[in-house]
């Protein structure tokens, strides 16, 4: 077994994570809650998406913490072991994945290998080291078109694009590897993650931005206009309707869920938003006031695979983890995203 050797006692005090993705947006926010939380970390990451910055900073500030990066790819078995091995951890966050909607309808084939085959060879790893605990990051995105709003755990999931399937696919093979290895895990399916480290010490740093908020923001800084996809929608205004909640709140979330899993909880999947769905324009609106400038903007036609409303039930995630946003209002969320990018027009490549 991998982690033989970290003591019992440690490990219900404390244990260690694996974080694949970790140096990622939500991944890293996620190293930061679990940091504070007393844990060591080890960030398996391969730098395509992510930042090693971010790891570098997290452990300034938690100088008691042990973060190691390592850097890797998880279609690679032999490291994922390897990773394990030297983390001892009992327990997996998974956050490594492709995560683009429009990119995922182009390029299908590349979402399968990474998130399905991928995914596959951690958890495989972890069957070899005998990591019973796996926190899986999911997406609102396996429910499809909405049947019924706010959309609860018990929602169909018909997924529209090839991003939500893949997602899919490992929520279903996790039930499978339970039965067969006694794998328990907790699904996360999030809404729409924004906002960032409202310390200013990590963010959000795509290359290319593909997200409304820093797109919003980045347009209003000088950058390329704004392209809004549809102003067609059965909504309010003719533009989509999404939950967004803030990134430091899915962090506490996954951290919450973990304990679930390591007090000998059992499996469950929760919903993550705010409930509360906002429009497309009116996030744009959101920007410009708290910028105080206008966003340039231009319409474009919908993009294939967006359902019209995306709004979450958090209530069994609320009842059951005892989860408790403090930071979902849009305008916490679009301050400390614009506080972000203000502060580092180059992302990470910005000194702190």
């Amino acid at each position: 077994m991998c982690a033989a050797s970290v003591s019992r006692t440690a490990r219900l005090a404390a244990p260690n994570v694996l974080v694949t993705g970790g140096a990622g947006y939500i991944g890293s926010h996620a190293v930061q809650a679990l940091a504070a939380a007393g844990h060591d970390v080890w960030v398996f990451d391969n730098l395509s998406a992510g930042h090693a910055e971010a790891v570098g900073r997290l452990q300034a500030v938690f100088p008691d913490r042990r973060l190691t990066l390592v850097q890797g790819d998880i279609t690679d078995g032999a490291a994922v072991t390897q990773a394990l091995r030297a983390s001892a951890a009992a327990a997996v966050m998974h956050f490594a994945a492709r995560l683009s909607v429009g990119e995922s309808m182009r390029e299908p084939a590349a979402y399968y290998r990474t998130n399905v085959s991928g995914t596959l060879t951690v958890l495989e790893a972890m069957a070899t080291c005998g990591v019973r605990h796996f926190v899986f990051s999911s997406t609102a995105a396996t429910f499809g078109e909405p049947q019924h709003t706010p959309i609860d755990e018990t929602h169909p999931q018909v997924p529209m694009n090839p991003y939500g399937e893949t997602k899919l696919v490992v929520e279903r093979a996790l039930a499978h590897l339970e039965r067969a290895t006694g794998l328990t895990s907790v699904i996360f399916r999030y809404f729409n993650a924004a906002g960032a480290d409202p310390g200013g010490l990590i963010g959000e740093d795509h290359t290319p931005e593909d997200h409304l908020i820093p797109r919003a923001i980045l347009a209003a800084l000088g950058g390329d206009p704004l392209r809004i996809f549809g102003d067609d929608y059965p909504t309010a205004d003719g533009t989509c309707l999404r939950d967004f909640v803030h990134v430091s709140d899915l962090a506490d979330a996954h951290v919450a869920g973990l304990r679930r899993l390591l007090a000998g909880g059992a499996s469950a999947a929760y919903n993550l938003g705010m409930g509360d769905g906002v429009s497309v324009r009116e996030v744009v609106e959101m920007v410009a006031r708290v910028a105080g400038r206008p966003v340039p903007h231009v319409m474009a036609p919908r993009r294939a695979g967006d359902p019209a409303r995306l709004v979450a039930s958090s209530q069994k995630a609320r009842t059951e983890l005892g989860w408790a946003p403090t930071r979902g209002a849009l305008e916490t969320i679009v301050r400390t995203a614009w506080q972000w990018h203000t502060r580092h027009p180059q992302g990470y490549r910005t000194r702190a």
